[in-house]
């Protein structure tokens, strides 16, 4: 079945409303889509048992749902398609260096995603979303590596969060303290950018040695993430 597109705005909630630094508040699709597409880890987090519990985990975005999975076991998978998460992600573009520490900053670009996740059971939806984070991390390795089994399928859970209620945050530039007294100084001010970069392919130790990295792994060396 089609689905229909979300709207080039993110609706406004009590959950996404910027509430401060609205400056840096964007309600543009487009701004999450370019962010969710700049990465591949995200953090999720649930309620378990009233504690809460955030996880690390690998993600996919396809414009509608952001997939992420784990094992049958997780105890945070289990508990997520009856219970309201925030998944973030975050990419960190450097340091905001100013005259006084509390003036001191980070330039960055950030989504909070809401809501309930369903479990995806369809299997032409599970593989299709598995396909999705997979690609995300590295394009070109579904179709080189082998496909999953029917028994590692069914040991997996692929979760579905839609992309509908999301607030993304995003702070660019110089320190704020130029144009105030703290600029009468004479302390150097600025930014430290931060740039992660993808390095050669280090093969496994008991890799042939006649075989080498694909093309699509090869490209990746020296790539700028994010």
């Amino acid at each position: 079945m089609t689905q229909s597109p979300l709207p080039p705005e993110l609706p406004t909630t009590e959950r996404t409303r910027h509430r401060r630094l609205r400056d840096q508040g964007s309600n543009d699709r487009q701004a999450l889509d370019s962010l969710l597409s700049s990465g591949f880890m995200c953090h999720f987090g649930v309620v378990i048992e009233g504690q809460p519990m955030v996880v690390p985990t690998v993600y996919g975005a396809d414009g509608l749902h952001l997939y992420f999975h784990g094992s049958v076991a997780s105890r945070s998978l289990i508990a997520a398609p009856d219970a309201s998460v925030c998944v973030t992600v975050t990419q960190v573009d450097g340091l905001v260096l100013a005259r006084s520490v509390f003036e001191h900053g980070v330039n960055y670009r950030s989504a909070m995603i809401y809501g309930v996740p369903r479990v995806v059971m369809d299997p032409e939806e599970k593989l299709a979303g598995l396909r999705c984070l997979t690609e995300q991390a590295t394009p070109g390795q579904w179709d080189y590596a082998r496909r999953p089994t029917k028994k590692e399928l069914a040991a997996t859970t692929l979760l579905a969060l839609s992309l509908a209620e999301a607030s993304v945050k995003i702070r660019t530039g110089d320190p704020d303290d130029g144009d105030g007294p703290d600029a009468e100084l004479g302390l150097w001010a600025g930014t430290l950018p931060l740039v992660t970069t993808f390095g050669e392919p280090q093969p496994d130790s008991t890799l042939d040695a006649g075989i080498s990295a694909p093309p699509h792994i090869l490209a990746r060396t020296g790539t700028r993430l994010g």
